[in-house]
């Protein structure tokens, strides 16, 4: 009877949240990067001070 119950449980919070978290990390990673390679191809124009 513990073995279901331990299953339902991953199934219903563990995964959803690690799905969640693993999503967050990677748009965060996205978007630090992307931003990083904007600041580079801008450097030098009033792009970069509009962007703070």
């Amino acid at each position: 009877m513990l073995g279901p119950a331990i299953i339902v449980i991953v199934l219903v919070i563990v995964i959803p949240v690690a799905v969640c978290v693993s999503g967050a990390a990677v748009a965060w990673i996205f978007g630090w990067s992307l931003r990083d390679d904007a600041d580079r191809r801008n450097e030098g124009t009033e792009y970069v001070e509009l962007g703070k």
